[in-house]
This record gives C-alpha cells, sequence and structure tokens, in this order.
C-alpha cells in the first residue's frame, strides 16, 4: 500500500492516508507529481491541507515515514521529525541531537537495562533501574552516579 501525507502551507504534515498501488502505478508511479495529484482526485485535502506528498512506511525514500507534526523540506526531499526538546538541533544528516550525547553505558549488573530519558530542565540524561532509583550521566566520567532519589 502506498501513503501519502498531506501538507499544510508550512509544509507540516496533518495527516496521513492510505492509497492503493495500482493508481499511483497508473498515474506517474511513486514520489511523482502526477500521483500526487491524481490521489487529490480520491482523497480531498482537508480545510487546511494545501497538497500530497508521497511517503514510506519503510522509510525507502524521504527519510522518514511522515507523521503529524512532522516537516516535509522540499529542498532536501524528506521529512524531517518534529524536534523533541528546544535545546536539540538537527545535525548534517537531519536528525536531531541533543546537546550531550547520549550515554555510552545503558546497562547495569547482568546487562539490565537502564530506562534513558532527556531532562531538557537539567539539560542531562537520567535514568531509572528497575527499582526505580534515578541516576544523572556524567559525560567526563563516561558513566552514571546516583541522585539519591
Amino acid at each position: 500500500m502506498a501513503h501519502f501525507a498531506e501538507l499544510d502551507i508550512n509544509n507540516k504534515v496533518l495527516r496521513v492516508v492510505v492509497a492503493c498501488n495500482q493508481d499511483i502505478i497508473n498515474n506517474g508511479g511513486e514520489q511523482s507529481e502526477q500521483a500526487a495529484e491524481y490521489f487529490k482526485t480520491i482523497c480531498k485535502l482537508s480545510e487546511d491541507g494545501v497538497k500530497w506528498v508521497q511517503t514510506s512506511y519503510n522509510n525507502n525514500f524521504r527519510k522518514h515515514y511522515a507523521g503529524i507534526d512532522y516537516t516535509f523540506n522540499s529542498t532536501k526531499n524528506k521529512f524531517i521529525a518534529p524536534q523533541p526538546f528546544a535545546s536539540w538541533s538537527l545535525d548534517s544528516n537531519d536528525d536531531w541531537q541533543a546537546p550531550v550525547a547520549y550515554p555510552t553505558v545503558t546497562t547495569y549488573g547482568d546487562n539490565v537495562r537502564y530506562f534513558v530519558s532527556w531532562n531538557e530542565t537539567g539539560q542531562k540524561w537520567i535514568a531509572y533501574d528497575k527499582e526505580g532509583n534515578q541516576f544523572a550521566w556524567i559525560p567526563s566520567s563516561l558513566s552514571w552516579i546516583s541522585t539519591g532519589i
């Protein structure tokens, strides 16, 4: 099945819908403007929609499978994920990166995984073990320290 993302005037994705592969093949083929224009006749644009752009469920083209609030960069011909946190920036591959690199240690004990998440307020990575103890990542020592919480 083919998938199309509906874009608003700012190239933000409003929704993603499924299309018939044969309709795409018969009307210009994958990633074609002709297929996108034909798709408008089958699935009308919403009130804020201005165009359809094909997206790949398997990420075979246009970088990401589009989702609501993704942005389509027409110059790069790819969908960019929403910015996860205000402090994160896009790298040269158009992937969001935290201001502190992701921890290199993600397990403890007998290879049990920490639950790792970004703390925007503290601008640091935090982790929880299976007992719910909190740890903070210390990049300079490449280790976790207990926060006592």
